[in-house]
C-alpha cells in the first residue's frame, strides 16, 4: 500500500472511527446498575453535540483535521425480572448529521453526512445485591444502599444507513458487541461509587470502499462518582479510559492504537413526578489518536406506569 493511500486511509478511519469510537469506549454512563421497581417503562429521547479535533500518528501529513456531529436518540427502557434479578432492557436508534473536514497533502477535503446510526440493545442485569424488587423493595434500598455487582450486554446491528460506494457513513455496517461487568459501592447513604470494565469487540466491515475493515477490541475502564441529591435528582463525575481498537484497511494495519482518558460530568433533574431532564458534558483529557471531541449531551426521560 503507498503512502498517499495510508494517509487518505486515515482521514477515513478519523471519521469512520467517530462512529466506533462514540458508541463504544467514551460512553459516560454513570447509574447503569442502579435498579428501579419491576415493570418501570421509559421513554427516552435526547440530543448531544460533539465537536473536536482528530489526532494522527506525527508522520502522516494531515492537518487541522476535525468535526462537527449532531445526534438525536429514542430509546425505550424496562424493568424486568430475569432469573429473580432485577434487570434492565434497553433498545435505541440514533439519527446524526454533521461534517467533517481537513488538509490532506495541503489540500483542503470536506464531507457533510446524514442518516440513521445503527440500532442498539442493550441487557442489564444485576447479579448481587439487587434481586427484581417491588416500589417497596426500592424504597428501602434507596433509604439505605447497599453493594451492586451487574452486568450488562450491548449489541449494536449493522441497520443505519451505509452506501458501500461511499467512503463516509453513519451506519458502520458490522456488528458491534460489548461485554461489561460492573458494580455501584456505597461510600455514604448519599455517595456512590460506580466501577465498570468492559471489552467492545466489532465484526468485519467487507464492503468498505478501500478494501475489508478490521478492528481489534477496545477495553475500558470507567469510574462514576455519584451524589444522590434527593429522590430522582443527583449528579455524577465521570471518568473513563479506553484503548486498543487498533484498525486494518485492505490489508494495510494503522498506527491507531488508542491510549485515551475523558471526563465528564452529569446532572440529572426530575419535574412533575414522572419526568426529568439529563445533562451531561465531556472532555478529553488525553488523546493518543482518534477523536478527541468536547461532547454536550441533553436528553428527556418520562416513566410511563
Amino acid at each position: 500500500m503507498n503512502n498517499k493511500k495510508v494517509w487518505r486511509l486515515a482521514l477515513i478511519w478519523a471519521v469512520c472511527g467517530l462512529w466506533a469510537t462514540e458508541i463504544a469506549a467514551q460512553e459516560l454512563t454513570p447509574r447503569l446498575y442502579w435498579p428501579a421497581p419491576k415493570g418501570t417503562k421509559v421513554f427516552i429521547t435526547g440530543y448531544s453535540y460533539l465537536s473536536g479535533d482528530v489526532i494522527f500518528d506525527r508522520t502522516i501529513p494531515i492537518s487541522d483535521a476535525d468535526s462537527s456531529v449532531n445526534s438525536s436518540i429514542l430509546a425505550y427502557l424496562q424493568t424486568i425480572n430475569l432469573w429473580g434479578r432485577s434487570s434492565n432492557l434497553m433498545v435505541e436508534l440514533p439519527y446524526a448529521w454533521g461534517n467533517t473536514k481537513g488538509n490532506l497533502l495541503g489540500q483542503p477535503a470536506r464531507r457533510d453526512f446524514t442518516g440513521f446510526g445503527d440500532l442498539g440493545f442493550t441487557l442489564t442485569v444485576n447479579l448481587l445485591g439487587a434481586p427484581s424488587m417491588t416500589l417497596e423493595d426500592f424504597l428501602a434500598l434507596r433509604a439505605d444502599p447497599h453493594p451492586i455487582i451487574g452486568a450488562s450486554l450491548k449489541v449494536v446491528a449493522p441497520t443505519g444507513d451505509y452506501d458501500e460506494n461511499r467512503l463516509i457513513n453513519v451506519g458502520l455496517n458490522r456488528w458491534a458487541t460489548r461485554l461489561q461487568l460492573g458494580s455501584i459501592i456505597p461510600l455514604k447513604p448519599s455517595w456512590l461509587l460506580e466501577l465498570s470494565a468492559s471489552a467492545w469487540f466489532f465484526g468485519d466491515d467487507d464492503e468498505f470502499l478501500p478494501g475489508k475493515r478490521v478492528q481489534e477490541p477496545i477495553y475500558a475502564a470507567q469510574a462514576n462518582l455519584i451524589k444522590r441529591i434527593r429522590p430522582g435528582l443527583w449528579a455524577s463525575l465521570d471518568f473513563t479510559f479506553f484503548g486498543g481498537g487498533r484498525q486494518t484497511i485492505g490489508g494495510g494495519e494503522l498506527s491507531d492504537v488508542q491510549k485515551n482518558f475523558k471526563l465528564g460530568g452529569t446532572l440529572v433533574v426530575p419535574f412533575k413526578g414522572r419526568h426529568a431532564i439529563k445533562l451531561g458534558y465531556a472532555n478529553g483529557l488525553k488523546t493518543k489518536y482518534g477523536s478527541d471531541y468536547d461532547q454536550l449531551l441533553l436528553t428527556y426521560q418520562a416513566l410511563l406506569n
